[in-house]
């Protein structure tokens, strides 16, 4: 096999967009702005790479009315999922928000079920309170102990997770289709969400200024390595590699942030805390291959 044969490869493909995707909690916090504006910038960035890469590429089409409705609605899921995703980075760190995120698997299960007659397998069910209790050892346990802030930060992160889901079913409705390339699909995406953030910054009177040359080149790599060219990587790679090993790729990303989170930043972290990260990913990886696909 040739190096370039290697480097396309969908499982190398997923793996390194997983391992992009695991430094944006971190590129938020390094930015030292707003949570929202950290949104916007992500989206914005994101938006103009994805642009040239579509123009590039000669994908430019109009958008059939339907699909409008579509991205439009994906919009508003992301801004929402990001709005809550980097607030609660700023209270609970970048590693825990990234994981309580994650939660969408369960989310998204459970309206496969309800809604499009998707069957639960037992594992899913060993999954929820398995990922309970690898949460509660990951915050100490202490409900009580834990001050405003912490535990609005877990109800932001649990938000955010019902927020992706509602994301994630859009954007399997507008990939359904099958009349954008995923380089447009993308870039709208990135754009509706920008106008949504970028408006909400208005009304509110948030700065929309970038403090120094490190806040601008985190916000810029969140925009490439985040919004673009991991998920570009990851929805390239998605449908070519079997389901249980693509769930333990993309459990690279929360893994991975938080060790960035402890490495970086210095979260404390011991054993039961690690103990507690070990059983939340196994659960989110039960609960990702916990509903039978159909024949």
């Amino acid at each position: 096999m040739r190096p370039t044969q290697f480097f396309l490869q969908p499982v190398f493909l997923a793996l390194t967009g997983a391992v992009m995707i695991s430094f944006s909690a971190i590129f938020v916090k390094l930015a030292e702005v707003s949570p929202t504006a950290s949104g916007f910038y992500r989206v914005f960035f994101g938006f103009l790479f994805l642009l040239a890469a579509t123009l590039l590429r000669g994908e430019l089409r109009r958008v059939p009315l339907r699909q409008t409705g579509l991205i439009v609605f994906c919009g508003i899921t992301f801004a929402l999922d990001l709005f809550f995703w980097h607030r609660s980075i700023l209270y609970i760190g970048p590693g825990l928000a990234t994981i309580i995120s994650n939660f969408q698997v369960f989310i998204l299960t459970v309206i496969g079920f309800l809604f499009f007659a998707e069957k639960i397998l037992p594992r899913f069910l060993l999954a929820v309170p398995l990922a309970f209790t690898g949460l509660l050892l990951i915050i100490g346990g202490n409900w009580g102990a834990m001050t405003a802030d912490y535990k609005t930060g877990i109800y932001f992160g649990l938000l955010t997770a019902l927020c992706y889901s509602a994301f994630l079913l859009g954007l399997r409705a507008v990939q359904g289709n099958g009349r954008q390339t995923i380089f447009s699909t993308l870039m709208l995406i990135s754009f509706c969400t920008a106008l949504f953030l970028g408006g909400g910054m208005i009304a509110s009177g948030d700065s929309f200024a970038i403090p120094d040359r490190t806040s601008l080149l985190a916000l810029l790599a969140l925009g490439l390595c985040s919004q673009s060219v991991g998920w570009v990587m990851i929805a390239g790679a998605i449908h070519r590699v079997r389901a249980s090993l693509i769930g333990l790729i993309l459990l690279l990303q929360p893994a991975l942030s938080f060790i960035w989170d402890v490495l970086i930043f210095d979260r404390p972290t011991d054993l039961l805390n690690w103990t507690g990260v070990l059983l939340t990913l196994s659960a989110i990886y039960l609960g990702s291959t916990g509903k039978a696909t159909r024949s």
